[in-house]
């Protein structure tokens, strides 16, 4: 079981938070992550549209060969992705502690600017003792 990377997507669909925890995924440039964020962004937006119940909040959990991201769409349009093992037996609760975090470290930050990339210093330390090295 691991914990690959977390992204965090505004609501514009730019990457505003990008780490990676664990080794498994191939190492990707900045450029890079910001091209998958931003995909990520139009595949959800199509996928709360093709709803065949009505309203829907888009995909919440992508799968892959070797590992599944994990989406928590907030309120506010900001979206947590957790990049994990397939075997990760709660990635939703982790995205619920990261979402706790960044509500806490972030938005009552007065000096961050909403939608912007975050650079803070509480929230990395808050991630790390919440996920560490990505092994649980």
């Amino acid at each position: 079981m691991a914990i690959y990377g977390l992204w965090v997507i505004n609501k514009a669909g730019g990457l505003v938070y990008q780490r990676n925890f664990a080794d498994g995924l191939a190492q990707l440039t900045s450029n890079e992550y910001l091209v998958l964020a931003g995909t990520l962004h139009g595949i959800h937006a199509i996928t709360s549209r093709l709803s065949p119940m009505g309203s829907s909040s888009g995909a919440q959990v992508i799968e892959g060969e070797s590992f599944k991201m994990t989406i928590l769409l907030t309120a506010t349009a900001t979206k947590f992705v957790l990049l994990t093992s397939l075997a990760e037996p709660s990635p939703e609760s982790v995205l619920q502690k990261v979402y706790d975090a960044y509500a806490d470290a972030v938005m009552k930050n007065p000096f961050h600017t909403p939608e912007m990339p975050i650079r803070n210093e509480g929230f990395d330390s808050r991630i790390t003792s919440l996920i560490g090295t990505g092994h649980i």
